[in-house]
C-alpha cells in the first residue's frame, strides 16, 4: 500500500466495490499505464479515493490488497506513522538489528523474546527502583551476567565501582589445611 502521486498515469479497468462509507469517494481497479510502471507491475491494483475528515484532506492509495475494505485500507494507512515508530522503539529498545529468520513465525519469535526481556529489564528497574536507564541496566547485565553477583545489590553499586568489581577475581578459592 502507498499513496499514489499526483501525476500517475493509469487507466481504469473497473469499479472494486460502490463505497458504503461516505468518506470513501472511490474504489476503481486500475493498470498502470506508464512504460516503467507497467513493466514493474504490471498486474491490476486498486486505487482508492478517501477523503479524510480530521485533515481535511484528498487521499489517494494505490494498493494490491482485493480482500479489505477501502476503509480498512485508510485507517492502516492512518495508522502507519504509529507502527513506524513500533519499529523504531524495537531496533533502538529491543536491539533487533536484522532478523535470523525470514518467516512470519521467526520474525513473531524475536520480536516476543525481545519485547520479554525489554519487560523483565523495565519490571528490575521498576523493582529495585533503578534510576539510570533501562540501556544502561542492559549494559549492566550485560556485562555481569557470568558474574557470581546479586543482580539487587549490583544496581545499588556506584558507577566507577562496576568496573573495579568486573576485573575483579571472583573464581572461588579452595583452601586446603592440615
Amino acid at each position: 500500500m502507498t499513496r499514489a502521486k499526483d501525476n500517475l498515469n493509469y487507466r481504469v479497468t473497473g469499479q472494486h466495490k460502490e463505497p458504503t462509507k461516505k468518506s470513501v469517494i472511490s474504489d476503481e481497479i486500475v493498470t498502470l499505464n506508464g512504460f516503467y510502471q507497467k513493466q514493474d507491475y504490471p498486474k491490476e491494483l486498486r486505487l482508492i479515493h478517501y477523503y479524510d475528515k480530521e485533515t481535511d484532506k484528498l487521499l489517494v492509495f494505490l494498493t494490491n490488497n482485493f480482500k479489505l475494505a477501502a476503509s480498512t485500507i485508510a485507517a492502516i494507512y492512518k495508522a502507519r506513522w504509529q507502527i513506524e515508530c513500533f519499529f523504531k522503539w524495537i531496533k533502538q529498545n529491543l536491539k533487533i538489528k536484522t532478523f535470523l529468520g525470514t518467516s512470519k513465525n521467526a520474525v513473531l519469535m524475536q520480536v516476543w523474546i525481545a519485547m520479554c526481556y525489554y519487560l523483565i529489564l523495565s519490571y528490575i528497574k521498576y523493582q529495585s527502583k533503578y534510576s539510570q536507564s533501562l540501556f544502561y541496566l542492559h549494559k549492566i547485565i550485560q556485562e555481569t551476567l557470568l558474574e557470581r553477583l546479586n543482580l539487587i545489590d549490583l544496581l545499588s553499586i556506584n558507577d566507577r565501582l562496576l568496573p573495579k568489581i568486573k576485573n575483579a577475581d571472583s573464581q572461588l578459592a579452595l583452601a586446603l589445611t592440615f
